[in-house]
């Protein structure tokens, strides 16, 4: 924490009134005490400044850029007296660009192309390719999905599934597939139900904004209603502007310059939102456009209107037969005390068997209905139905069953509904008060404030908003000013996290948090110049992307201090110490994009003392920064290399098997995870169902993000269980019992053919020497162990070296 920070923090604790300098412009009436006045170096902080396109800068060594990136960050690296590391061979870039751009490994015809185009840009084509292919959606839309806290159920105890999340999920998706410009993205999130000509589509995008946690039963439905919309406002802030606006939901923000009016300003914003729900039940609703879902109601209205008189006729027959029942039960001696010689007139009347309560609930008027009674109906309103249906007359039974019929042709005629989203929606142009809250408390209104934006940010006066035929406009009116050019927050907050997820951490390394307590950005023209590109651009995340990958920033080798400091790139003295730093490197894991540094060795490589004693943490860029792949991407990577991966894209979530263990973890076992066969569950991971109490263990293992919030960065924890899990676990064994009869189609019986694929698949490389003697010694103990340990037991050995290759899968998947 900066000192000037721990000061304000002891002042506010000490209750000590700071002179702090007072912004022009007087505090609403009421409020003054909700104020946060900001000094001139708050104003002036960078992220709060429109970015402004710096020229690229001249560098010394100008034959090693590749992009303009390349020399923001030679520039630094000179000025520091270092060199970038060598370029990655060949192999090791190919499948480092394979999981960062579509998260699969290059398949071994893949690698075998690649490696045979000596052209000048075979490189550029495989980007542009994978750029091309529906997998980069799947693979980038994960990234947003941690940021947007995706989940498919509520949480808390009973956690309820989200009707038609999913729907968000593939939207995101083929946004990416399809380069939707980020300005659009962002607008269709908070108001695609409010832009001109919305349909489906951009109404789908606005659950991001009803993604959080929900309780259904909460104790104080005024607090959860502020909860909601705290959720939804925090979210926002977080996910592009890079603000953490939510801590001046009590007080003034003690670390930046946002008051608790700012707050209730841009609290206005959502405050008309209304969540579909009847009582408990969480809803979605239909979607799509005005002119579609007027047509739909006009064909569902003509039809409902030719059922009425054959639903009527049916209800007369349900409720006869049900009288009956009632009646029957009303008179039975045991139900009503009658003498015992009344018993042989009722003894063969057929009768419910529901409680005499449950009755009384159905005979209620249903707009009469306790709250206790509508909870009985839903209980027993099966039983009662089949009740009916034995004790109908053939009669009755006959004529239902024609007018069945007839009611199943009519609805047959029924026009398609529209899709469903789960979206929140408005009920008109009104909006209710906003009122800013004393210590948050919504029992404590201290006056009203309407719309606004954080005064920090406000450099313009922005018009006010101007409501829609059927909303009030406030939502389009953020989003509006959040995509204008000199937005100071939103492009840089995007280009950052594209950053992000290619490099292992953002220059700004506080993605979620762009203010004066965030991190400073560690290249900040080149964040301008990337920001200032994105707009330029059309707000095009691809050309972003090929930027990045096609720099020699971006094609370096993974291992530190691979050249000394003042040697040009591509020198010969260069290129041998880049030789010898690689072949002490180890590419050989699914769980990494490249691999770790070697060990230190300060009497052989005088390059690694320098970097690593001056940029420790690799701000300067000076190599590669090996990472753990994330969860999802290392389950689909094993899948491809089992060979088992369902490639189906879109549609509903799928539900892979779990261990009973985890089932019974829950407060009602096994509740809300449903059953897929093999095939589904094979599906890549971005498809499994999301169920915050309930997760897939090898997921959860490698640091899954927690989805109550936004996630700007994934944790990477070492912990035993993770090995326990991925050689002992059932998914782990599936998949190297499949990668073995892979190997065993494609490369016969011959094991050292059987190794070197082996290796292609999992590895994207051949075998060294010592690594396949070694696999093939292996192979040939396993056999022996397997086949000892079957006469021991008494019992045939089976195919032993089909247990031998799978036991050798097993380790390979498992390699680090």
């Amino acid at each position: 924490m900066r000192p000037t920070r721990l000061l304000t923090c002891a002042a506010v604790i000490a209750g000590i009134t700071l002179p702090w300098p007072v912004r022009a412009g007087d505090a609403p009436s009421g409020l003054a005490g909700y104020e946060r006045p900001f000094s001139a170096a708050e104003r002036s902080h960078w992220a709060f400044q429109p970015p402004v396109r710096p020229a690229v800068p001249s560098v010394a060594h100008s034959d090693g850029c590749r992009t303009p990136i390349d020399a923001f960050v030679l520039a630094k690296l000179e000025a520091a007296g270092l060199a970038p590391a060598p370029p990655a061979d060949r192999s090791t870039l190919l499948r480092r660009v394979y999981l960062d751009l579509i998260g699969l490994p290059p398949t071994p015809d893949e690698q075998r192309a690649f490696l045979a185009d000596d052209s000048p840009h075979a490189f550029e084509k495989v980007v542009d390719d994978l750029l091309a292919r529906p997998q980069y959606g799947e693979r980038w839309a994960r990234h947003w999905l941690d940021v947007a806290r995706y989940a498919e159920s509520n949480g808390y105890e009973r956690d309820g599934a989200k009707p038609s999340a999913w729907r968000y999920r593939d939207y995101v998706v083929r946004s990416f597939n399809e380069d939707k410009p980020y300005d659009q993205f962002v607008v269709e999130q908070l108001a695609g139900d409010e832009v001109d000509g919305s349909n489906a589509e951009s109404q789908i995008g606005t659950t991001f904004l009803r993604l959080g946690t929900w309780d259904d039963e909460p104790a104080e439905p005024m607090l959860d209603r502020y909860e909601q919309l705290d959720d939804v406002l925090g979210t926002t802030a977080s996910a592009f502007l890079g603000l953490t606006l939510r801590c001046a939901r009590c007080h003034y923000h003690k670390f930046e310059p946002l008051s608790q009016v700012d707050y209730y300003r841009m609290l206005a914003v959502f405050q008309p939102l209304k969540r579909p729900q009847e009582e408990r039940t969480d809803l979605d609703r239909m979607v799509g456009t005005d002119s579609e879902l007027a047509a739909y109601r006009r064909a569902l209205a003509k039809t409902e209107a030719e059922l009425k008189p054959l639903d009527e006729a049916l209800a007369q027959i349900t409720t006869a037969v049900r009288d009956r029942l009632f009646a029957a039960a009303a008179s039975d001696p045991a139900a009503t005390g009658a003498p015992a010689r009344d018993a042989a007139r009722t003894a063969n009347a057929k009768r419910t068997a529901l409680p005499t309560e449950a009755i009384a609930a159905f005979r209620a008027e249903p707009s009469a209905r306790s709250a206790e009674q509508k909870q009985l109906v839903k209980k027993f309103s099966d039983q009662l139905d089949r009740e009916i249906r034995e004790a109908q007359t053939a009669d009755e039974t006959n004529r239902r069953a024609e007018l069945e019929k007839q009611v199943a042709e009519f609805r047959a005629r029924r026009p398609p509904e529209p899709p469903h989203g789960y979206i929140w929606y408005e009920e008109g142009q009104a909006a209710p008060a906003m009122q800013v809250l004393r210590r948050g408390d919504p029992t404590a209104p201290v006056a009203e404030v309407g719309p606004g934006l954080p005064a920090i940010l406000a450099r313009h006066d922005v018009p006010p908003p101007v409501p829609t035929s059927h909303s009030t406009g406030r939502r389009l009116w953020l989003a509006r000013w959040m995509t204008r050019r000199d937005n100071p927050l939103v492009p840089r907050v995007w280009v950052n996290r594209i950053w992000q997820h290619h490099f292992g951490e953002g220059l700004v390394a506080s993605e979620n948090d762009f203010g004066v307590m965030g991190d400073s950005p560690s290249h900040p023209e080149l964040l301008d110049w990337l920001a200032c590109e994105l707009v330029a651009g059309g707000w095009r995340t691809k050309p972003i992307h090929r930027m990045i990958v096609l720099s020699s920033t971006y094609q370096q080798a993974a291992a530190y201090g691979a050249v000394s400091p003042g040697l040009r790139p591509g020198s010969d003295e260069s290129v041998r110490q880049g030789a010898a730093t690689r072949a002490d490197a180890s590419n050989d894991t699914l769980r990494a994009t490249d691999p770790g540094p070697p060990p230190a060795d300060p009497g052989q490589r005088p390059g690694l003392n320098a970097a690593a004693a001056s940029d420790p943490e690799n701000r300067l860029l000076w190599h590669w920064r090996t990472r753990r792949l994330e969860a999802e991407a290392v389950r689909d990577a094993v899948l491809a290399v089992s060979g088992r991966l369902n490639p189906e894209m879109g549609g509903s979530s799928v539900f892979p098997p779990l261990p009973r263990a985890v089932l019974e973890g829950q407060s009602r076992p096994g509740d809300g995870w449903g059953k897929s066969d093999e095939r589904e569950a094979a599906r890549r991971s971005i498809y499994v169902f999301i169920k915050r109490v309930l997760a897939v263990p090898e997921l959860e293992l490698l640091d899954a993000p927690d989805t109550t919030s936004s996630c700007e960065q994934r944790t990477s924890s070492t912990i035993a269980p993770q090995a326990l899990t991925f050689l002992n676990g059932e998914f782990m064994q599936q998949q190297a019992g499949h990668l073995a009869e892979r190997l065993r189609r494609d490369a016969g019986d011959d094991p050292a053919t059987q190794v070197a694929r082996a290796f292609a698949l999992a590895l994207a490389r051949p075998p060294r020497p010592e690594e396949s003697q070694t696999a093939i010694d292996f192979l040939a103990r396993q056999c022996h162990q397997i086949e000892a340990d079957a006469r021991a037991a008494g019992k045939l050995p089976g195919d032993t070296q089909l247990a031998a290759l799978r036991a050798f899968c097993l380790v390979l998947l498992n390699t680090n």
